[in-house]
């Protein structure tokens, strides 16, 4: 009789342990019904290694990209039903550009419907691998779309300064230190970008009279070089009001050949005419989406009393700390690893300046090059 008695008190307590868990269970269903859903905005950064850039595409497993892991994290976390991980029209899910394969980011912003759960921001990062990170979350109106709402956007892109060095000099590539008045001459050609200016020469599939072809290039300018791990590194910046696919990897790519005496000064002015001009595409290792901005957004909404402007100053710390961590260690190990830099320099007398279109279109038709596949500066949502 004392076994059974045990047996039976057992035998309730996993009945009260399977009735608990139930309830738990409802109560959070009950719990995230309750929550209300409302349009927030995500500010994200991401090391984009190993992913085929940022957006999803559904039916297509084989290809991960960051919006996998972000919509699995959402789904898990209680933020979205699961069918909306399916349809993420069904949560007005909208990113602000679509960087491409391996390109990174410190301040993605993507807009989206969601449950307001407590705590949830901790709770989405807790489903979400170290290298991809939520760091902040604003509430914005209703209508709000990431994409269409953005006024300008900003990249940067991260180079070994070996990559500014004259061709007719033997350069070692961990000894090689940027002087000034190389420097001051990149800057100079940065520079020619700003304004307005027809860029069909910098992407694919844009004829010289395609009215989208015209970008509006705000500031570009290369920072001071520093030293990682013996190399010698520097950051370009480029701001424009959008970008089109491989648009700043080709505007990077003709500055270094001018600089490094392959092509002419007056190849970047010709580039801007209807002629067709052979523009070499850098990596796109080193590209990182920087910022996006909402100026005309914020002058409207951000002090209406019920939104606030999409500023981060506040996240500021966490953006910079997550780059040191994730983003330069990346790529300063995949450029002394793969070298991509260095193998990118030795194609470049492989290009032909001067050529005309016909010359060129048999050259392409011929070499097909396989860094074509490899990523752009991900900007193809906005190129139309």
């Amino acid at each position: 009789s004392g076994a059974g008695v045990v047996e039976r008190l057992e035998e309730n307590g996993h009945q009260n342990k399977r009735l608990k868990r139930g309830a738990d269970e409802e109560d959070a269903e009950d719990q995230s019904k309750k929550s209300p859903k409302r349009k927030i905005v995500l500010l994200m950064a991401y090391s984009g290694k190993g992913y085929h850039g940022m957006q999803r595409n559904v039916g297509s497993s084989q290809f991960k990209t960051i919006e996998d892991d972000l919509v699995s994290a959402l789904v898990q976390s209680g933020c979205i039903p699961e069918n909306h991980g399916e349809d993420m029209k069904k949560m007005s899910f909208q990113r602000c550009a679509r960087t491409d394969k391996g390109v990174s980011a410190a301040g993605q912003i993507v807009s989206l419907k969601v449950r307001l759960i407590d705590d949830i921001l901790e709770k989405i990062n807790s489903h979400l691998p170290s290298h991809i990170r939520i760091l902040g979350l604003k509430r914005v109106t209703g209508g709000f779309n990431s994409k269409n709402k953005c006024d300008a956007r900003t990249y940067s892109y991260m180079l070994p300064t070996f990559a500014f060095a004259h061709k007719d000099h033997d350069v070692q590539e961990e000894v090689y230190r940027l002087d000034r008045e190389t420097l001051d001459r990149v800057n100079k050609l940065l520079s020619c970008y700003k304004g307005t200016h027809n860029f069909h020469n910098f992407t694919s599939q844009k004829g010289p009279r395609d009215p989208s072809a015209k970008r509006y290039i705000m500031e570009m300018y290369c920072g001071e070089p520093f030293v990682r791990e013996n190399m010698e590194f520097a950051v370009i910046q480029v701001k424009g009001q959008s970008f089109m696919m491989h648009q700043i990897r080709k505007m990077i790519g003709l500055v270094i050949a001018i600089v490094k005496g392959y092509a002419a000064e007056a190849v970047l002015e010709r580039s801007w005419g209807e002629e067709k001009v052979d523009v070499p595409k850098a990596p796109g290792l080193g590209l990182v989406l920087e910022r996006v901005h909402f100026e005309k957004y914020n002058r409207r909404f951000g002090n209406d009393g019920l939104h606030e402007p999409l500023e981060w100053a506040e996240e500021e710390e966490k953006i910079a700390a997550f780059k040191e961590q994730y983003i330069y260690p990346t790529i300063i190990n995949t450029e002394r690893e793969e070298k991509s830099m260095a193998n990118w320099l030795s194609t470049l007398p492989i290009h032909d300046f001067n050529s005309s279109a016909v010359e060129m279109q048999a050259n392409n038709r011929n070499s097909k090059n396989s860094s074509d596949v490899d990523g752009s500066d991900g900007c193809g949502d906005d190129s139309d």
